[in-house]
């Protein structure tokens, strides 16, 4: 008879957080409406792609609804982003967010919210009940105006 050894142990990685300055600059002021939340994605949205490719931000911000960092989550392609909700929520826990605020762009222009960003929202919204992060807005951007899908 044949008897096979079970390793008692495996390698595991070590999880860390880090934040990496740039040059991005975010109004220090709570984000309290859209506009507000707009402001501040303007400054993390490129210029030079916004029109080109579309892209899944979250902002992330502490129970006085300052930004406490950011996140790409998502790069798609011309019509669409994909977004992962874990890798939402993986972003919010490391950042002891309190609050979440999505953005994305449409680069054609139009600001009306799809039925997927849709259900992304009240998925999102959702996930952070269970979690006590609330989703306080998903706005769609272009490079001129914003709408909200709301929350």
């Amino acid at each position: 008879m044949k008897t096979t050894q079970i390793p008692l142990f495996q390698a595991v990685g070590e999880v860390q957080i880090t934040y990496k300055r740039n040059n991005i600059i975010i109004p220090s002021e709570p984000i309290t409406t859209p506009e507000a939340a707009y402001r501040a994605f303007k400054q993390i949205f490129d210029p030079e792609t916004i029109e080109h490719r579309e892209f899944m931000y979250a902002l992330y911000l502490n129970r006085r609804n300052e930004a406490v960092g950011y996140a790409q989550i998502s790069a798609g392609g011309l019509s669409g982003t994909l977004c992962d909700p874990k890798i939402v929520f993986q972003f919010a826990l490391k950042l002891n967010a309190s609050g979440i605020i999505l953005a994305h762009n449409h680069p054609s222009g139009n600001l009306k919210p799809s039925r997927a960003d849709k259900s992304i929202t009240q998925k999102i919204k959702e996930g952070g009940k269970l979690l006590d992060i609330q989703l306080l807005d998903h706005i769609v951007i272009t490079s001129g105006c914003y709408t909200s899908v709301g929350n």
